[in-house]
């Protein structure tokens, strides 16, 4: 999971990033602080980190901004640490607020827990991710949905595991032919929507409707249908 960092102190910032790093994540640092939201749309982070005192515009303005397209939970981070700050951090769309100086391990349990509730699926040692009674078992391929187990390509797979991992939000084309090709120049324009398909069949036929499409994006909706 990628979680986007908005904060003008580089040592606070690089200390966030290298923790999470650590911890698994990817992570994204913002450094022009004209336009957070152009690099919001372009990364499509699981996560933002958002420090209120910004150059520009304050932190309260681009989550205005991220919510007017956006779900993505937002952690607020700040010196500010008044009342009045936490509900206008709450007001404009926050899901958290953590006040400067802060512990890396409560930072890290908050991001995990609000992660956790969020996108409600768990990835184990296994190699395994369920979501809402759809397991997907990445070590052979297959699918389960209500203890029923259906065989997967290799390739619906992969279509599977990076929309469990951007459940509830839209996957564009250009995302999805990434991930199943090295260069999307090179594949047919029908071989992803034929892929889509076959597994869209799979899943809606132990579960209707679970699987949003049209022409240029797809996506798992918030919770499957049962």
């Amino acid at each position: 999971m990628q979680i986007m960092i908005v904060e003008d102190d580089k040592t606070i910032r690089d200390l966030i990033s290298d923790s999470l790093n650590k911890w698994g994540f990817d992570t994204f640092i913002v450094t022009n602080f004209n336009d957070v939201l152009t690099d919001f749309l372009a990364q499509e982070p699981h996560l933002v980190l958002l420090d209120i005192n910004l150059p520009v515009f304050d932190g309260y303005y681009w989550c205005q901004k991220i919510r007017e397209v956006s779900k993505v939970p937002i952690i607020f981070i700040s010196s500010r640490n008044t009342n009045m700050d936490s509900v206008m951090a709450m007001n404009m769309g926050g899901d958290d607020f953590v006040n400067k100086p802060f512990s890396m391990e409560i930072l890290i349990a908050k991001i995990n827990a609000l992660l956790r509730r969020t996108y409600d699926y768990v990835e184990n040692q296994h190699n395994r991710i369920t979501h809402n009674g759809l397991t997907l078992n990445l070590e052979n391929s297959t699918m389960t949905i209500n203890d029923s187990t259906v065989e997967l390509s290799k390739n619906e797979s992969r279509l599977l595991l990076i929309l469990l991992k951007n459940q509830g939000k839209i996957v564009s084309r250009n995302k999805l032919l990434r991930a199943l090709w090295d260069d999307e120049r090179f594949v047919d324009d029908n071989t992803l929507t034929v892929n889509i398909n076959r597994l869209r069949k799979k899943i809606e036929k132990r579960r209707p409707a679970a699987v949003h499409t049209d022409k240029n994006r797809s996506r798992l909706p918030d919770s499957l249908r049962k």
